[in-house]
């Protein structure tokens, strides 16, 4: 159980004071006599029951309006996982040539950043014990998602990744310095990179190779994968009057850089021309050494506000009402 606005609880603290206030103020007189006298022995029973039951159903009822606006929640889906030490961070390229329509998703045509997705959800899914982050890339890094281990929120975040969301480029060197600043103060046992791109570093202001120093220094490993078929492939374009044609275009991956950047962390560097072979690099990786640790995880919350408003409202106008009755005047 947890409180989403655990402030409104602080309110509770002003209902003895309300009681105090009201029991030295006492209530009104219903009717004036000439003499106390005659309604000496009268005083002796001003407390009636009723009277101090319409009075607690007010502060009760108070009570409950605070407590349900403090919005109580109770956890669900209460699961043990098995948490590794292996901290991760997933760069994909979100650059134009993504684009190209050279790769297959369900027996039809897809474009890379389509098969991507898929691949890379599906190796979300096979490493729950795992902490992932991602980071996307294209004229500049962009953090998606820092280390989590809340796979349905990243998994979420790599759904929303388009072209076009960052400027046209392909800032490898960036994306890696990105990708380790965000291990570099980990804990874990080890921390890995994971860099997939299909093209060449043409933009941002740091050198592949220079990163790939860095990442060494703090013992940061770095897997790369090229993506993409090799020579030409269909791109789809907009001519002037907005309609949608295929034209052959020439790509390049820069598998020399890429190489020299996994061999210099202890990586490795994979070619995907295909969907199968992108699978299967990331099953290779899939298969790291992990060392576990199990850790308790809250997937939902069910909101139990309704539980407090609603008794807390019954018992306000409850005792609304019963003050224009009977109990209206008690002596």
């Amino acid at each position: 159980m947890r409180f989403l606005h655990p402030a409104w609880l602080w309110l509770l603290l002003l209902i003895p004071l309300l009681s105090l206030w009201r029991g030295r103020k006492g209530a009104g007189a219903a009717v004036e006599y000439s003499s106390a006298e005659l309604v000496r022995q009268a005083a002796k029973r001003r407390r009636f029951n009723a009277g101090r039951l319409l009075a607690s159903a007010r502060f009760l009822g108070l009570a409950f309006l605070i407590v349900g606006l403090a919005r109580p929640q109770h956890g669900h889906g209460h699961t043990e996982i098995q948490a590794s030490g292996i901290d991760i961070v997933l760069a994909l390229d979100l650059s134009g040539s993504m684009a190209s329509l050279d790769l297959e998703l369900g027996g039809e045509s897809a474009s890379r950043l389509e098969v991507v997705k898929s691949v890379t959800s599906k190796f979300i899914e096979a490493r729950p014990g795992d902490r992932l982050g991602l980071v996307a890339f294209a004229g500049r890094p962009y953090l998606v998602s820092p280390l989590t281990l809340d796979h349905d929120w990243l998994q979420q975040n790599l759904d929303r990744l388009q072209l076009g969301m960052i400027e046209d480029g392909t800032a490898i060197g960036s994306a890696v310095v990105t990708s380790v600043n965000r291990l570099r103060d980990q804990k874990s046992k080890s921390k890995i990179v994971i860099l997939l791109t299909d093209g060449m570093n043409n933009s941002g202001k740091v050198a592949p190779e220079t990163a790939a120093d860095v990442a060494k220094t703090l013992g940061i490993k770095i897997y790369t994968i090229g993506v993409g078929v090799r020579g030409q492939a269909p791109m789809p374009v907009q001519d002037s009057f907005g309609r949608r044609a295929i034209i052959m275009q020439k790509v390049d991956v820069d598998e020399e850089t890429l190489k020299k950047v996994a061999e210099t962390t202890g990586g490795q560097f994979y070619r995907a021309t295909d969907t199968d072979s992108l699978r299967n690099i990331y099953g290779q990786i899939d298969r790291l050494e992990k060392t576990v640790h199990t850790i308790k995880k809250f997937e939902t919350y069910e909101e139990k506000m309704s539980w407090f408003l609603i008794p807390g409202l019954g018992l306000m106008m409850a005792e609304v009402l019963l003050t224009q009755t009977r109990f209206r005047r008690l002596p």
